[in-house]
């Protein structure tokens, strides 16, 4: 699939690092660095723009070795970008760890990850078909 990508950042496009990856790196396109206190939030640009396909979006993750090592996430897991935005791309970052975190000029900082999507059209009907499971959820199905 190509999609089309304006970069204003120095940084070569995100690429994925091996074969069976999902997911892209994302870098900060930031002139100074910025610092996340505990339980603070931030929006971090990325300097690229995408113009997606109708029915794929980008999906903005954590970055698993921020999100273990320095408790850094995406607040809004994964954040969704639709085919017709067309704005900076940008990743809404929170520190979830009990001290500073520091992001720099070129930083990896999150992952995009390229999804199909579907357009659901709603049947509105009186009941349901029966499952096993029916209304269960929440933990229904047991801890082991």
């Amino acid at each position: 699939m190509n999609i089309r990508i304006v970069n204003h950042s120095p940084y070569a496009l995100p690429e994925y690092e091996t074969l069976a990856s999902a997911g892209m790196d994302l870098r900060a396109h930031i002139d100074t660095p910025i610092t996340l206190q505990p339980l603070e939030r931030g929006l971090i640009k990325t300097g690229l723009y995408l113009e997606l396909p109708i029915g794929v979006e980008a999906q903005v993750r954590p970055r698993s070795g921020l999100a273990l090592k320095k408790g850094i996430s995406v607040l809004n897991a994964p954040g969704t970008i639709d085919a017709d935005y067309r704005g900076e791309v940008g990743v809404i970052l929170i520190n979830l760890s009990n001290e500073p975190f520091t992001i720099a000029a070129g930083d990896r900082i999150a992952q995009l990850v390229i999804a199909k999507h579907e357009r659901a059209e709603w049947e509105e009907v009186e009941s349901l078909s029966e499952t096993t499971r029916g209304a269960g959820g929440f933990g229904s199905t047991g801890i082991k």
